[in-house]
């Protein structure tokens, strides 16, 4: 894990969000998870294996990505493309409020996030 550089409540209430994500009955086939770095986290779609030739690893497919800027305290939401490449989502400007991107993220009104 990097060093913590991040504001701990909003790694918490992100974590926290990835855990609700998912109902308890499916989470032996997917997850989301949150990866954390010194500054950002990653949201991280999971998935069981689903074919024996494929191996026994979950695969994971970076799904958003929470940059975090200490000098202003906000955070700014970025959508992955298909060459696992972030890119500012500029749908949501940058706010010192973690709940107002993970809305966002739930709310997804362009489908880029989770199609």
């Amino acid at each position: 894990m990097a060093p913590q550089e991040l504001p701990e409540a909003d790694v918490a209430r992100a974590r926290q969000w990835c855990d609700q994500r998912v109902p308890e009955r499916v989470r032996d086939q997917v997850r989301i998870e949150c990866e954390e770095a010194a500054r950002h986290l990653t949201i991280v779609e999971c998935r069981a294996p689903w074919r024996a030739d494929m191996g026994s690893e979950w695969t994971r497919l970076p799904v958003a990505r929470l940059r975090y800027t200490k000098s202003t305290g906000t955070w700014t939401l970025y959508h992955r493309d298909r060459n696992l490449r972030f890119h500012r989502y500029d749908l949501t400007p940058p706010t010192g409020n973690m709940a107002e991107l993970l809305d966002e993220l739930d709310r997804d009104p362009t489908a880029i996030f989770w199609g």
